[in-house]
């Protein structure tokens, strides 16, 4: 081949042609080279990689990925067999690689969500202000307004009952977490015993609304309930 390293991309990654004869480790480094030429169009990119043109031996290709991930921005989610009939599996390993990362990830939004206003989000969300009345925030992951939330708030819109939703104050029209839903008619009684708690003039501690036992539950914030959930 009259290149010794070549990128194909592929549906799920990149493709790399190896020249079948050059010397292990100058054919390392041509690789690291290549990537590197090839860092502002990879650069953060999470993909599969798989090879061609080479036998590589299960530990050169562990080098090979050693030496694109810790000198470069590639993250190489797994190697791909060029084998067909594994293409599904390798589809459900990434994207369930992403909604994991999308779990550990997240957005912020800065101002307040009026009437009518929906905020639709891939990942988790921090909103550094209010969800009035008639705005709705949808979220794969978990919720956190920096403001009041009286609006409608639905974490863990994948399915996921372990999201959250927290506020610094807490009356929400609706909240929904997975599958599970609570509307606000439905803790008046919870709410009127938290007002003997906090009296009028007291200042309200932040909120977290978590499913439990198949119900969602607003709770103060503590440190104990933060590492568990």
């Amino acid at each position: 081949m009259s290149k010794p390293v070549m990128l194909k991309s592929n549906k799920y990654g990149i493709n790399l042609i190896l020249d079948e004869h050059m010397d292990f480790e100058e054919l390392l480094k041509c690789i690291l080279d290549k990537f590197k030429e090839s860092e502002g169009f990879f650069k953060n990119a999470k993909m599969a990689i798989s090879f061609e043109g080479r036998k590589l031996t299960q530990e050169e290709e562990f080098r090979i990925i050693e030496t694109i991930t810790d000198n470069t921005s590639v993250n190489i989610i797994c190697i791909l067999d060029n084998d067909a009939l594994k293409e599904e599996l390798i589809r459900q390993k990434i994207e369930h690689f992403e909604e994991e990362q999308a779990g550990k990830t997240g957005e912020f939004y800065k101002g307040t969500l009026r009437s009518g206003q929906v905020l639709d989000c891939e990942s988790s969300i921090i909103i550094l202000g209010d969800i009035n009345p008639g705005a709705k925030v949808i979220s794969k992951g978990n919720i956190v307004v920096l403001g009041a939330l009286k609006g409608n708030a639905y974490a863990g819109a994948n399915g996921n009952e372990q999201a959250f939703v927290a506020a610094l104050l807490m009356d929400p029209i609706q909240i929904k977490i997975g599958d599970v839903i609570a509307r606000s008619a439905d803790k008046v009684q919870e709410g009127k015993k938290r007002k003997r708690r906090h009296p009028v003039d007291a200042e309200i501690d932040p909120q977290v609304a978590i499913v439990k036992d198949g119900n969602i539950y607003i709770e103060p914030i503590t440190k104990g309930l933060l590492n568990n959930i």
